[in-house]
């Protein structure tokens, strides 16, 4: 959430910061603005409202000629959105300008202490006591004052900083919350993301915790939190810009759908080793550590968590010891009962979900393995945990991931598999028929896509209800989470997903006539019971759209709509599943005309507790 860039060069920088920022939209914001650097000292501009409000602003007050700035995209915490609460944050001396992402904790007891030194503040933000504070400890260095604000500050930042004595420098420095650098010629960047700034360079290092970058148009200088300068490998990146683009299509998201195939095919291919094996590419974590391994607890938030519900009843059932999957935000406030012997994975497609990051420094500390599922390479909880297995999804824009949910799920499904053939609990015909439909997903994935015309019709019937409930139980149930918060997300309908068999148990009665439920029937073992749901809903007025195999005779005939998944493997089943049903919350949503790729109040990198 939220945006940061930096520029610091010979080019115009007002054209190149707004450009940046529309770059970083899909992060989620209610306001931006940008500090340039003038002959006149600092000028801010900032607004709420989206990033075409801020260009109007700008264009109208005309072009200053600046070559430095820095500018953000805020998401609210502290303050409701607002002209004054927007960054940048310029400090009333108006020697110092902070764009902000994270959150300050101690905020007020600074702000405190900032008024009784005669200070003021105009907002209710938290990042305006850091303007503030660097300029309370600034005496004429400006590495010092920003080190010495930084011993005050608790929680989680990354910063972008100038100062109006030194007209040709940016400063940037992170803690709990990603900062890249990109590297030019003859000019330097900062960004929350790598897509701002990929049109102008495609050579970046990420910042590591509590490292302060100094940047001028022909050099980097990067300092640890002891003031030693630090060298980072240049990270050159291979994908396209087009990569970053709608490339045609009217949303991000249905691009993203359509990327499936390719998305899965490129995380399953590195993986397959010769002779039918799975190759993990772990040196820190042994096979034999994989052995030995007596519990396994995954963890994450949102989407990648709903990945580790479905995970959880595979691996289980594969390598026969306890699997749980827990939402990273309670994790480390529930006493998790881990050591050695638990093996936790993170998911994230960020790498940078706070949340996660402190859930996996936890089960560190308490003498867990872990190993990552991410996308974003180098990123925190990538480079934190003791082995990272990236989904390599390419960028995905639209808040509302989709790609990425599938690549993780196809990649932890394939480390389940590796770590039961080590442990001798899967025969060796099992597992390669498991690889082998594995293989198949994204052929399978095709045949879905090739076909949409049902499920936008089912889209038409149905984008005007007020609630909408997901049934389904066992894997269909982990799969009715996420299809629930794809349509919520994006559409604003109310909808719940719920087991089942907990329909008695209260849920039935909020079912009316004409309600619509969404029954997920591909778990064979319990199709029956699924029927029997149905005809419970039916008789109490609701509409049912049944989503089957491809050879299931039975429930189409008790169901109102139905969506036939192709014939494959149990393994291969929940990643066809979600496909329709993604499909089904992006007509939906497309019909209620909605702002797809950016829904209202939701961020795609969470970087917040």
């Amino acid at each position: 959430m939220c945006g940061i860039v930096g520029y610091v060069g010979e080019k115009k920088v007002t054209p190149l910061l707004l450009e940046a920022l529309e770059k970083l939209e899909y992060r989620g914001y209610d306001s931006a603005g940008i500090a340039l650097m003038t002959d006149n000292g600092i000028g801010i501009k900032k607004t709420r409202g989206r990033i075409a409000d801020l260009r109007k602003i700008v264009e109208e007050s005309g072009e200053c000629g600046s070559t430095v700035g820095i500018g953000h995209t805020r998401w609210a915490t502290h303050g409701e959105p607002s002209d004054v609460n927007s960054h940048p944050h310029l400090s009333k001396s108006g020697r110092v300008a902070v764009v902000h992402n994270g959150i300050i904790e101690n905020y007020m007891e600074l702000r405190d202490f900032l008024i009784t030194r005669g200070y003021e503040f105009a907002g209710e933000t938290d990042s305006e006591v850091v303007s503030e504070l660097i300029d309370y400890c600034y005496s004429g260095d400006p590495v010092y004052a920003v080190r010495k604000a930084e011993l005050q500050l608790k929680g989680s930042y990354a910063l972008g900083i100038i100062f109006s004595d030194f007209p040709d420098q940016i400063f940037a420095l992170r803690k709990d919350s990603p900062l890249i650098v990109g590297i030019g010629e003859r000019e330097n960047f900062i960004a929350s993301d790598i897509p701002a700034i990929l049109k102008y360079t495609r050579d970046v290092f990420r910042l590591d915790e509590r490292e302060l970058a100094v940047l001028t148009r022909r050099s980097v200088t990067v300092l640890n939190s002891f003031g030693e300068r630090v060298d980072h490998v240049i990270e050159h990146i291979e994908w396209d810009s087009g990569a970053a683009e709608k490339g045609g299509y009217p949303h991000f998201m249905i691009k993203e759908i359509m990327e499936q195939p390719d998305a899965i095919s490129k995380t399953i291919a590195p993986r397959l080793a010769e002779g039918g094996g799975i190759e993990l590419g772990f040196k820190s974590i042994s096979d034999e550590d994989l052995k030995n391994i007596e519990s396994i607890k995954i963890t994450a938030c949102g989407s990648a968590y709903h990945v580790g519900v479905v995970a959880k009843h595979l691996l289980k059932k594969w390598l026969n010891i306890p699997v749980e999957a827990e939402l990273a935000s309670e994790f480390r406030y529930d006493d998790p009962i881990i050591n050695e012997r638990t093996l936790v994975i993170v998911i994230s497609q960020s790498g940078e979900t706070l949340d996660s990051l402190y859930a996996l420094r936890e089960a560190k500390a308490k003498g867990a393995r872990t190993v990552s599922i991410v996308n974003v390479v180098a990123s925190s909880i990538a480079n934190e945990s003791e082995e990272v297995l990236y989904t390599w999804a390419g960028p995905e824009i639209s808040v509302a991931t989709t790609k990425a949910y599938s690549t993780q799920l196809v990649l932890i499904e394939l480390f389940g598999i590796r770590m039961a053939q080590l442990r001798g609990t899967m025969s060796p015909e099992r597992s390669a028929a498991l690889i082998e439909s594995i293989k198949g997903i994204p052929e399978g994935v095709s045949h879905i896509l090739k076909d949409v015309q049902t499920i936008q019709y089912m889209a038409s019937l149905y984008f005007n209800s007020q609630s909408v409930f997901f049934l389904g139980r066992n894997i269909d149930f982990a799969l009715s989470l996420e299809a629930s918060l794809k349509l919520k997300e994006i559409s604003y309908i109310h909808s719940e997903a719920y087991a089942a068999g907990e329909l008695k148990h209260g849920t039935i009665s909020l079912i009316e006539d004409d309600t619509l439920v969404i029954a997920l029937c591909t778990y064979r073992p319990l199709l029956e019971k699924m029927i029997s749901n149905i005809k419970e809903v039916k008789a109490r007025g609701a509409k049912v759209i049944a989503i089957i195999n491809e050879d299931d005779i039975q429930t189409g005939t008790v169901a109102d709509h139905i969506i036939r998944i192709p014939e494959c493997d149990e393994i291969a089943t929940p990643s066809l599943t979600i496909v329709p049903l993604q499909l089904f919350a992006y007509y939906i949503a497309s019909l209620k005309g909605c702002d797809i790729d950016k829904p209202r109040n939701l961020a795609k990198s969470v970087t917040v507790e």
